[in-house]
């Protein structure tokens, strides 16, 4: 599927729910349904700078495409960094780069996020650019 094929089946999903509160929910089954980092890859290289909460972002790359894991210590954050992985893991550094991510504006996100949520997915989305943009520069 191609990033944005993913952005418009999640923006159909969120758009079902009418109500915050369960677009909320759906976030953090999102979080939960994520696989947990192993401890050892807990470290203070993979925390993102800008996030109030704490959120662990490893890269791999196997053939020239890059795929995302994450962990978070706050649900709502889990969830978020849940949905930019199921968006950007599985495409190449230049597909990463070029996309425009708007469902992030579609389904309301940016509107419902406290400000220092909003800094925490910007911090999110530029480290997921950055290892994209040196992956990248490697090929």
């Amino acid at each position: 599927m191609t990033i944005n094929e993913i952005q418009d089946e999640i923006i159909e999903e969120f758009s079902e729910l009418d109500d915050w509160l369960d677009r909320y929910q759906l976030l953090i089954d999102l979080g939960n349904d994520q696989q947990p980092l192993p401890q050892q890859e807990k470290t203070e290289s993979n925390l993102i700078d800008g996030c109030q909460s704490r959120v662990w972002l490893v890269c791999d790359e196997r053939d020239g495409i890059l795929y995302f894991r994450a962990e978070s210590d706050a649900l709502i954050v889990k969830g978020i960094i849940s949905l930019l992985i199921k968006v950007l893991s599985g495409h190449t550094p230049a597909e990463i780069l070029e996309a425009d991510l708007y469902f992030i504006h579609d389904i309301g996100l940016t509107e419902h996020l406290s400000p220092t949520r909003s800094n925490g997915l910007l911090s999110m989305l530029k480290q997921m650019r950055l290892y994209a943009l040196a992956y990248k520069a490697k090929q």
